[in-house]
């Protein structure tokens, strides 16, 4: 599963140059596929959802900082544990229920983002 900022976020930052995904976005700034990974241009996700990784996407949340889903692979691939959730100064990266993924399918989502790793 993602995992996700929760509205006890006091913005410090600390999250954001920890993620080995670029998942983490200060509130209110739009996102792209291609941060931080290798996509490029016109890419279809594991989930089947056609994408332009080039093109902004709208962010999750204007006011704090936010992990977006479709990037966050809890740091499967890169660390034993997710790296935001180990710095975070007040514990509010916490699973995200509503984005539920084995483990395999976390790896899957980092192969996919990062190939040649």
């Amino acid at each position: 599963m993602a995992i996700i900022i929760t509205d006890e976020c006091i913005n410090c930052g600390a999250c954001e140059p920890e993620c080995p995904n670029t998942a983490i976005y200060e509130g209110a700034d739009d996102w792209r596929y291609k941060d931080g990974t290798s996509l490029k241009g016109k890419v279809v996700l594991p989930d089947g959802k056609e994408v332009d990784s080039d093109e902004a996407q709208e962010p999750i949340s204007d006011e704090i900082y936010y992990i977006v889903p479709d990037k966050c692979t809890e740091c499967k691939g890169f660390h034993d544990e997710p790296q935001c959730a180990a710095v975070c100064p007040v514990d509010c990266c916490v699973p995200d229920d509503d984005h539920m993924e084995t483990e395999a399918q976390l790896l899957a989502k980092q192969r996919f983002m990062h190939p040649e790793g």
